[in-house]
């Protein structure tokens, strides 16, 4: 379990991270979110020690990070940090040293992480040569290879075409249940909804949103209910539960501001419900609302 509590990292007047807590636990998908100048990446260099918190600890299992800790981490950076003029096979064994894997582990995960990939054919290519998507692949091999406790993700699905989306979801969600705690940073809102557990959306260096997701978009209240009905309503007795109300005389829609399961008994008191249908909010619109609120 990886836990920071009440981190704050200044750089001369400004607090790039101010005050942030959460707890992400093993065979949990945790969603690090924000917009650009956030503090995310501020955040995750803490989390890997690259660079100290002013205030606050940061904790693995309960134990302080050092550097033997370090070696448990795997860090798949936004921004790739590869060798171009080098071989892949080199570049992974490399990387495989630097982890303290012996040469027998390391064959053994070279070989099953190439093969898993489609990309053991390529081992003797230089980086240079390869595509974007398989150059991510490669970066991703990296920060797995050595089997980490605690995995951070930083815009993972970069490059990837769908059917490699797929795969790297599946590998993922197998890391996960394999009781590996995994933190997974993106902008690309509808993944986090795909794969996160639970989320912290961060602005300004502060917490916005913090806990599981469904229960977040569940407490929004802005789910949108569309109801075909009979008989004659009287707009009067419902419309105090709803914001942006629209009627036609057989259908309306608007959004609710109480739940659809407290709502539905007394519109059923009313008329003949004949059909209903709900749309919650996406994560986006929870994203774009709460920081639009919070700045």
């Amino acid at each position: 379990m990886l836990e920071l509590n009440n981190i704050i990292k200044k750089y001369g007047n400004v607090k790039a991270v101010d005050g942030i807590s959460f707890k992400a636990d093993s065979k949990n998908i945790f969603g690090l979110l924000g917009p650009n100048g956030a503090g995310k990446t501020t955040t995750i260099r803490m989390i890997m020690g690259i660079i100290e918190p002013d205030e606050g600890n940061i904790t693995i299992n309960k134990k302080e990070i050092d550097e033997k800790l370090k070696l448990k981490l795997g860090y798949l950076p936004e921004d790739r940090g590869l060798y171009q003029k080098q071989e892949c096979e080199q570049i992974i064994r490399y990387f495989a040293s630097l982890r303290g894997m012996d040469q027998h582990t390391t064959d053994n995960q070279l070989k099953y992480w190439l093969d898993r990939f489609e990309l053991w054919k390529s081992k003797n290519r230089k980086v240079e040569e390869l595509s974007k998507g398989n150059q991510q692949k490669i970066q991703f091999i990296l920060s797995i290879i050595h089997n980490p406790s605690l995995l951070i993700l930083d815009e993972p699905f970069t490059g990837l075409d769908p059917v490699n989306q797929i795969l790297l979801k599946e590998i993922i969600n197998e890391k996960s249940n394999e009781g590996k705690t995994i933190i997974f940073s993106t902008h690309q809102m509808e993944q986090v909804e795909k794969l996160c557990d639970n989320i912290c959306l961060i602005n300004n260096g502060k917490i916005i949103l913090n806990g599981n997701l469904e229960e977040i978009r569940s407490n929004q209240h802005n789910d949108q209910l569309m109801v075909k009905y009979g008989g004659h309503l009287e707009e009067s007795e419902i419309i105090k539960f709803f914001q942006n109300f629209e009627n036609n005389g057989s259908t309306f829609k608007g959004n609710l501001k109480i739940s659809t399961k407290e709502f539905l008994p007394i519109l059923n008191d009313l008329v003949d419900i004949r059909s209903y249908s709900l749309e919650t909010d996406s994560l986006e619109k929870i994203f774009i609302k709460a920081v639009k609120e919070k700045s």
